[in-house]
């Protein structure tokens, strides 16, 4: 009883992360500069990571400079950039749909570069979340904009490889959550910083409810989110953490209904029904996989399946999972 609560209050710590990150587009509309993408994403990952490197003050190790590089440019660098260039240029909500396809991309990463074969509820599952994410999300518009879906297909697919690499390669001896989260936020905002400045020019000027803004981003929706997101992925399944990620445009959809006086119809009503029965379903964890998750939450830090020589399932291995 008591590992059965102790498990449903790490998911529901952990599902906090997606959540926070379903206010971005709300605050990007309302509180943050038009047509700054890359700013955006600079502003997003550099002061959260350097305050987490202030807090934290370890820097990585040996080999651990260039993982941490490549890691950071994956999951924050190229990710953010991308994520905020669709969501500027694509309409009723396609950057969203274009994101629910990540653990599907996670799974066909996974078999690439680690071997790993998902199971057929995985991409049942997979396809579920997406479908209910589309009914929610996506609105009758004309012509996509081009630049848009290949942003929005970029920053998925430079999720996933996150993810994979992230599983791979674990974490080094004595690194925790909240280190790992400062080396990539400030790695991936180091590298958006150079291209923001010469794609975009100076930074804009900024008035008090933009400085709000990029604080709330900075401190609440990456800090502290993605330390939330980092501490549930080294206590739970892969699979577990990855299918709470629906509940980014699910809390969007709801934020737009509470706060911006967005209708809902009965179709988007019928789709948070399905992705949120799919992140449900998401969590339900096979026997082996429990074992290998209870473990998992008393090795701090893990070390990787490279280390140990294992290939163990998708579904059972304790993995990196970014949102």
């Amino acid at each position: 009883m008591k590992r059965t609560q102790s498990r449903i209050a790490t998911v529901a710590l952990t599902a906090l992360a997606p959540v926070s990150w379903g206010s971005t587009y709300a605050v990007t509309t309302e509180f943050l500069p038009a047509d700054r993408p890359l700013f955006t994403g600079m502003m997003r990952a550099l002061p959260a990571g350097l305050a987490l490197l202030l807090v934290t003050r370890r820097l990585p190790r040996g080999e651990w400079w260039w993982k941490a590089v490549v890691l950071g440019a994956l999951n924050i660098g190229a990710f953010f950039p991308l994520l905020f260039l669709a969501a500027y240029r694509l309409p009723g909500g396609m950057a969203a749909v274009i994101g629910s396809l990540g653990p599907l991309w996670v799974a066909g990463l996974a078999v690439l570069f680690l071997g790993e074969r998902p199971s057929l509820r995985t991409l049942l599952t997979g396809i579920a979340a997406a479908l209910g994410v589309t009914l929610v999300v996506l609105k009758a518009t004309g012509a996509l904009d081009a630049v848009g879906v290949a942003a929005g297909v970029a920053s998925s697919v430079s999720m996933a490889a996150g993810t994979v690499f992230t599983k791979r390669w674990g974490r080094p001896e004595g690194v925790g959550p909240l280190v790992l989260t400062g080396w990539q936020l400030t790695a991936g905002g180091l590298l958006i910083a150079p291209v923001a400045f010469l794609v975009e020019g100076a930074p804009p000027a900024l008035d008090g409810r933009n400085l709000a803004g990029y604080l709330y981003l900075a401190l609440v929706n990456t800090a502290v989110a993605y330390w939330l997101w980092f501490r549930g992925i080294g206590r739970l399944t892969a699979t577990s953490v990855t299918f709470l990620g629906p509940l980014s445009p699910l809390t969007a959809a709801v934020i737009g209904w509470a706060a911006l006086g967005q209708a809902l119809t009965p179709l988007q009503l019928t789709g948070m029904a399905i992705a949120f029965g799919a992140t449900l379903a998401g969590q339900y964890v096979p026997r082996a996989a429990k074992a290998a998750e209870l473990e998992a939450a008393k090795l701090e830090p893990f070390t990787s399946p490279k280390e140990i020589g294992r290939k163990d399932s998708m579904d059972v291995m304790v993995s990196s999972v970014r949102r």
